[in-house]
């Protein structure tokens, strides 16, 4: 799973944002690599776990061909409090890590595939992940 090599502050704050404003992404919203790619149509935060778990899926529908680049990293921590814990006495402890994501961003690139191949991949990893997708290509 991905997770940054160090951190400087070990709790981040939530980072709350007015739902009624939609925040497009800037960086990030062209396919740069690969000739197909998934694009987020939705803001979430998607866990290193649920990346790992879309990579896998590509990876296995690709087999030996094609290239697969994952165009978002989790950098920001997440806590959370054990079960059965009572409400008070501070936050949570960091759990793993999550990244941000803005509708318009793409999250995942492939190359070097068939069109029916590549887009039953995506299709597959985006029902994996959090945020609604769209699959994009040149």
């Amino acid at each position: 799973m991905l997770l940054p090599k160090k951190v400087k502050f070990r709790k981040w704050q939530t980072g709350r944002t007015n739902p009624n404003k939609v925040r497009l992404a800037t960086r990030g919203a062209n396919l740069s690599f690969g000739n197909f790619g998934l694009k987020a149509e939705t803001t979430g935060r998607i866990k290193s776990n649920q990346i790992e778990a879309a990579r896998k899926t590509i990876s296995r529908q690709m087999q030996k061909t094609g290239k697969l680049w994952i165009r978002i990293f989790p950098d920001r921590p997440f806590t959370a409090k054990g079960a059965e814990v009572g409400m008070g006495k501070g936050k949570g402890d960091p759990q793993g890590y999550q990244a941000e994501v803005t509708p318009g961003r793409i999250i995942f690139e492939v190359d070097g595939l068939t069109d029916a191949i590549a887009r039953e991949a995506l299709r597959k990893a985006g029902a994996k992940l959090p945020v609604k997708t769209r699959i994009i290509s040149r």
